[in-house]
């Protein structure tokens, strides 16, 4: 029966991922052709839309995060980083909208679409309390090695766009991922816990020492990449506060 449960799921996963690469390419095509269509539904943006037409930007899941203290993400560090806040902006879901778009621009070079969902995400910050507390941003890092295969880091390109509407300083170069083990994907907590562990160091950590950073990520599922930021960041007295851009709860 388990053997039968397992079979389904991963059949189910691989339909889903083929669903979201076929959108992503029809997208990418689209884009090619049409460079100012909307990527979600294909009709053509006005002067003041980008990437995604108002329609499709309103259909994007939001959380609602930034409004309260106690949200999902938050919980997910109890007892395990003694962050001071935490959010996401939106709510990740397989086959979906923003499932194409991360995918876009984690695979696909749409640099573009991760600077415009930050500066998205970014206006959802101004709406919280503790915005004034936050002296800068920190992306996660990827490894060189894998940084250098992509072309970039998507979390600096959200960090990025964040920046841009909070007026907050990026600061790169500070926390370093010293290497790459294997991809966060269908592993649980205590394998992607193992998979990061030790994996991130600070340089030049005067530069963040008693500043409240605000840590960026794409997606947040365990928690475990973000929580071995943390425990790194705060072994040097910084105050830290998460923010990502999507939530997946596969709880």
């Amino acid at each position: 029966m388990k053997c039968t449960k397992d079979y389904f799921n991963s059949y189910f996963q691989q339909v889903n991922q083929s669903i979201v690469e076929m959108r992503s390419l029809l997208s990418s095509l689209l884009h090619l052709f049409y460079p100012h269509a909307c990527e979600g539904c294909g009709t053509d943006l006005t002067s003041s839309e980008e990437i995604l037409c108002l329609t499709c930007q309103e259909k994007l899941p939001r959380t609602g995060y930034q409004h309260y203290p106690a949200n999902p993400v938050a919980k997910i560090f109890r007892g395990r980083a003694d962050i001071s806040h935490a959010m996401a902006a939106y709510y990740y879901r397989k086959a979906s909208l923003l499932q194409s778009l991360i995918y876009q621009f984690k695979y696909h070079n749409r640099r573009d679409v991760a600077l415009q969902l930050g500066r998205q995400t970014g206006y959802m910050l101004l709406q919280s309390k503790w915005l004034h507390e936050i002296n800068c941003i920190i992306p996660v890092p990827l490894s060189k090695a894998r940084e250098r295969h992509r072309g970039y880091n998507q979390a600096a390109l959200l960090a990025a766009g964040i920046a841009a509407v909070i007026k907050k300083p990026v600061i790169s170069h500070v926390l370093t991922r010293e290497s790459y083990r294997s991809s966060q994907t269908n592993k649980n907590r205590i394998l992607r816990w193992e998979n990061v562990e030790e994996a991130f160091s600070l340089q030049q950590a005067h530069v963040i020492r008693n500043q409240h950073v605000l840590l960026v990520d794409d997606v947040i599922t365990t928690g475990a990449t973000t929580e071995a930021c943390c425990q790194v960041l705060l072994q040097e007295k910084v105050n830290v506060s998460i923010c990502c851009l999507a939530y997946a709860n596969h709880s």
